[in-house]
């Protein structure tokens, strides 16, 4: 298993539905809210993200409610 990491932020619909799928598929993850430890922010900009959810694992960097990528990450 990946060591999944979820960057979020308040009021993010798309992030809601990425912690809900992952959860629903116990899929487990670390979680971020740029909101509340705003260091995350410049990090995030440095790899060319502008906006949340951001899903980063070994292998796999991506942004958006992706269902077809988180599949992925359950197998």
């Amino acid at each position: 298993m990946n060591n999944l990491t979820v960057y979020t932020k308040n009021g993010c619909m798309q992030c809601k539905m990425t912690e809900r799928f992952l959860n629903s598929h116990n899929i487990p993850f670390t979680e971020h809210n740029i909101d509340q430890e705003p260091e995350y922010v410049d990090y995030l900009r440095e790899k060319g993200f502008q906006a949340t959810p951001v899903i980063e694992a070994s292998d796999i960097s991506f942004t958006g409610f992706r269902p077809d990528q988180l599949r992925q990450l359950a197998v």
